[in-house]
C-alpha cells in the first residue's frame, strides 16, 4: 500500500576510525515514492545506501529492508541496485548481460520488456566492452530494473547521458513509481531531484539536516525571484535595500528579494507599464546550498565553542 514503509534507517551509527559517516540517522522509504538522497561529498549518502543495501552493517542502530536484515536473499530478491562503479564482463552480448542478471530473480520482466524501458533494444546484440560511457549507464540500468524490484537504488543514474537519453530515463522512472515501485536516488544535478522527487533528506555530516516535499524543502529559502520587462535600469534598482541582486536577461531584468512584495508594490507605483511579470520561489539548488551552509556554519560554530 502507498506509504507503507519498505526500507528503513533508525538511529544508525557509522564510524570509520575517527570519522563519523552517519551519526544517529532515522531514514524512512515509503512504498511507491521516489525519495532523493542529497548532498555534498562526504555528507553520508554513500553510507546510508550501503547500510541498506547491507552491503555495511551500522555500528549502532538498525537497518532494514521490507522489515528484514538487508543481507537475507528474501530482501535482495526484491531490489534492484545501480550504482556509480559496475564492473561487467565486457565480453558479453547486452541480451546475455540482462538474461544472467535476470536469471537471479524469482519473476524477473521479459528481455524485450526491460529493453524497451531502458531504451537499449538496438544495443541488445552488441558486446558490452564496446559501448560508450552513455550506453553502458543505459544497460546499468537496465540491469537494475529486471528483476522487476520493489525497491529500487539508484547512484548518480544519468552521469554520462546526453539529454535525449536522461529525458527517457526520468520517463521510465516516473512510470516505475506510478507502478508501485519505491526508488531510493542520490544525485549532484538538483535539477533532477526538483523534477523527480516526492520527497528529499539532504545530508550534512553524517545527519538528516532537512527532509520533506520538494515544496517544503525550497520554503527554507524565502527569497523569491521576479523576473519582467521594465523601464527602470538595473543599476537604479541595485540601490533599493529591499533587492539582494539584480541582473539583466536581455530586455528583461532579474530581480531577487527576500520582500518581494514590498519589492512589486515600489516597482508599479515607479513603472506603471510594467509588463511580462513572473514571479518564482527559489529553487531546489538554491535551498540546498542555503541548508548545507547554514548545517556547516552550525556545525563549526559547535566544535569551536
Amino acid at each position: 500500500m502507498t506509504g507503507s514503509t519498505v526500507a528503513q534507517l533508525e538511529d544508525a551509527v557509522k564510524r570509520y576510525g575517527a570519522v563519523t559517516a552517519l551519526d544517529g540517522v532515522d531514514l524512512r522509504v515509503r512504498r511507491g515514492e521516489l525519495l532523493a538522497l542529497l548532498g555534498v561529498n562526504g555528507a553520508g549518502k554513500t553510507t546510508a545506501v550501503s547500510l541498506l543495501l547491507g552491503l555495511q552493517r551500522p555500528d549502532e542502530g538498525r537497518a532494514e529492508l521490507f522489515g528484514l536484515d538487508p543481507q537475507s536473499l528474501d530482501a535482495r530478491r526484491r531490489i534492484g541496485v545501480m550504482l556509480q562503479d559496475a564492473t561487467l564482463q565486457a565480453v558479453l552480448r547486452v541480451d546475455e548481460l540482462i538474461r544472467l542478471t535476470s536469471s537471479y530473480y524469482p519473476q524477473p520482466l521479459p528481455l524485450q520488456e526491460v529493453a524497451r524501458r531502458a531504451g537499449i533494444e538496438e544495443l541488445l546484440p552488441r558486446r558490452y566492452g564496446k559501448l560508450s560511457g552513455g550506453q553502458k549507464r543505459r544497460v546499468q540500468f537496465a540491469l537494475a530494473i529486471c528483476g522487476d524490484p520493489e525497491i529500487l537504488f539508484l547512484d548518480e543514474p544519468t552521469v554520462g547521458l546526453d539529454h535525449g537519453a536522461r529525458t527517457a530515463m526520468w520517463k521510465s522512472l516516473r512510470e516505475l513509481v506510478a507502478r508501485g515501485c519505491s526508488i531510493v536516488l542520490t544525485t549532484h544535478y538538483l535539477e533532477e531531484a526538483e523534477a523527480l522527487a516526492d520527497r528529499v533528506t539532504v545530508l550534512a555530516r553524517g545527519r538528516i539536516v532537512a527532509e520533506g516535499s520538494v515544496d517544503e524543502i525550497r520554503a527554507h529559502v524565502a527569497q523569491r525571484r521576479i523576473r519582467c520587462v521594465s523601464a527602470l535600469s538595473a543599476d537604479a534598482l541595485r540601490s533599493w535595500p529591499e533587492i539582494t541582486q539584480v541582473r539583466n536577461e536581455g530586455e528583461r531584468l532579474e530581480i531577487v528579494s527576500d520582500e518581494i512584495e514590498a519589492v512589486l508594490r515600489r516597482m508599479l507605483a515607479a513603472d506603471p507599464q510594467l509588463r511580462e511579470l513572473e514571479v518564482r520561489r527559489a529553487g531546489l539548488a538554491e535551498a540546498f546550498v542555503e541548508i548545507t551552509t547554514d548545517a556547516e556554519a552550525r556545525t563549526e560554530r559547535k566544535e569551536a565553542a
